[in-house]
C-alpha cells in the first residue's frame, strides 16, 4: 500500500474480475475506494474458491483495502442513496448497464465533472466474459498441439481490463483538472483483448500471412524456447530471449561444435538469427533434447545460472506458494485479519517504491461494514435517518445481517 492517491474518493459497483481489479489497484495506491454491495451480496460474494463456510476468497482477495456499503439495489430508495454516493466522490467504477440507474447521463445531471469508468463485455452493450471474449479472438485456436481448442484457466482479458481501466480513470481525471470537464470511458473486454492482439503484431499477422500461426504446443513462437527434461525429470522450459544467452546456452550444454556443423551444412548463422533459430528449430531440438536428457537438474541449473539463460522447471501452484522468494520473503505480501477467519499472506501494491514506506496490505471488508459511516461522512446522513434506513431494508451493515 501507498499514499500517492490519498484523499481520492472513488465508488465501485461491480462483480467479478475486471471491474473490482481496477477499483482494487486504485485502494492499493491510497484511494478510499467504496463498493456498493447488495445487502447480502452481490452475485460474486460467494464465488470460488470458497472456504469451508462458504467465504469466497475470490472475493475477499479482489476487495482488499477497500469500503462497503450495503443496499437493497432493487428499491428505488436504495438506487437514489448510490447515485447520490457516486455524485458526492465524483468518481465512478462499474461494470453495470450503461443505460441503467447508474448510466453516466443520468449521474452527471448531478455532477457535471463526474469521471465514470465503465467495464462492459462488447462495446454494443451485449454480455460477454473473459471465457468467451478469448474464444472470439481465437488464442485457444493456437493454443496446444491441435486440433482441439484450448482454453487458458488465466482471465487476461479480465486482468487486463482492470489495470488499463484504472490507469485510463487516472488519465481522465488528470485531464478533468486541467480542462474542468468530466467524461465516461467506456471500456469493453472485446476491444481490450483485439486491441492487444493488434498491439502483439498479431492483427498484422494474420492479414499479412492470411493463416493462422502453428499450433506449437510449449514451443515459443518466433525465437528458440521450449520445454525439455533432464536426466532426473526435472522438466523444464528454457527461452533464448538475446543473442548472448544463445551464445552462453550453446557453451553451458557443450553444442557449439553441433551446432557450427548444422551452420555449416545449411550455409546459415545462429548467432544474431532469433528468427532462424526459430525456422530451423527441428534440426535444433534433438541435439538439446540429447544434451540435457543428458544432466542432472541441479547441474543444468547452476551452468544455466552463470549464463544469466532464462528457464524455470514446471511446477504445481501449490509448489509455488511455498516458494519463500516468491511469498515468504517477498515484501508485496503482509498479514492481516480476513472476513473468512482463514488466516493467510495478503497481497499489497505489485509496484515497490525504495524512496517510501510501504504500508501493510489491508483487509476486505465485511458486507456493509462500512454503511453508517459512509452515509453519515459522504451524505451528511443524520443518526435517525440511517437507522430508519437500516430498519427499512434499504440499507445493510454487519449488525443488520450476516457479518460474512
Amino acid at each position: 500500500m501507498y499514499s500517492f492517491l490519498d484523499g481520492l474518493s472513488i465508488i465501485e459497483a461491480s462483480s467479478f474480475v475486471a471491474s473490482p481489479t481496477a477499483g482494487l489497484y486504485c485502494a492499493q495506491f491510497g484511494a478510499q475506494v467504496i463498493r456498493v454491495d447488495q445487502t447480502g451480496g452481490g452475485p460474486d460474494y460467494r464465488r470460488w474458491p470458497v472456504t469451508e463456510a462458504n467465504d469466497s476468497l475470490y472475493w475477499e482477495n479482489l476487495n482488499r483495502a477497500k469500503k462497503s456499503v450495503a443496499v437493497d439495489l432493487r428499491r428505488p430508495e436504495g438506487r437514489e442513496i448510490v447515485q447520490e454516493l457516486v455524485r458526492a466522490t465524483g468518481q465512478l467504477i462499474t461494470n453495470f448497464p450503461a443505460d441503467g440507474f447508474l448510466s453516466h447521463a443520468l449521474l452527471a445531471q448531478g455532477c457535471p465533472d463526474l469521471v465514470t469508468l465503465r467495464i462492459m463485455g462488447w462495446a454494443d452493450g451485449s454480455p460477454a466474459l473473459d471465457y468467451t471474449i478469448n474464444n472470439a479472438v481465437g488464442y485457444p485456436m493456437l493454443t496446444g498441439t491441435g486440433p482441439d481448442p484450448v482454453n487458458h484457466v488465466l482471465p487476461a482479458w479480465d486482468l487486463i481490463s482492470g489495470a488499463y481501466g484504472a490507469f485510463a480513470m487516472l488519465a481522465a481525471m488528470q485531464w478533468r483538472s486541467t480542462s474542468g470537464e468530466g467524461c465516461e470511458i467506456r471500456l469493453p473486454l472485446s476491444d481490450v483483448a483485439i486491441g492487444t492482439v493488434a498491439n502483439l503484431g498479431g492483427l498484422a499477422e494474420m492479414l499479412y500471412t492470411g493463416r493462422d500461426r502453428p499450433r506449437l504446443g510449449n514451443a515459443v513462437y518466433g525465437l528458440f524456447g521450449r520445454d525439455f527434461t533432464t536426466r532426473d525429470g526435472v522438466r523444464t522450459m528454457i527461452v533464448v530471449a538475446t543473442h548472448r544467452q544463445w551464445a552462453n546456452l550453446l557453451v553451458a550444454l557443450g553444442l557449439s561444435e553441433d551446432v557450427a556443423a548444422i551452420e555449416q551444412e545449411r550455409g546459415v548463422s545462429f548467432e544474431q538469427d532469433d528468427g532462424l533459430r526459430y525456422t530451423l528449430r527441428d534440426m535444433l531440438y534433438p541435439l538439446f533434447e540429447r544434451a540435457i536428457r543428458s544432466r542432472d537438474y541441479a547441474d543444468l541449473s547452476t551452468a544455466f545460472d552463470a549464463g544469466g539463460i532464462v528457464f524455470s522447471p514446471y511446477r504445481r501452484m501449490l509448489d509455488a506458494v511455498h516458494d519463500p522468494a516468491l511469498v515468504a520473503n517477498n515484501p508485496i505480501f503482509g498479514t492481516v485479519p480476513n472476513p473468512s477467519g482463514f488466516d493467510y499472506p495478503a497481497a499489497g501494491t505489485f509496484a515497490t517504491v525504495p524512496q517510501m514506506h510501504r504500508r501493510e496490505p489491508c483487509p476486505a471488508p465485511y458486507n456493509g461494514q462500512h454503511t453508517e459511516e459512509v452515509l453519515a461522512d459522504l451524505l451528511s446522513l443524520p443518526a435517525a435517518e440511517i437507522a430508519r434506513l437500516i430498519d427499512a431494508g434499504i440499507v445493510g451493515n454487519i449488525a443488520s445481517g450476516d457479518p460474512k
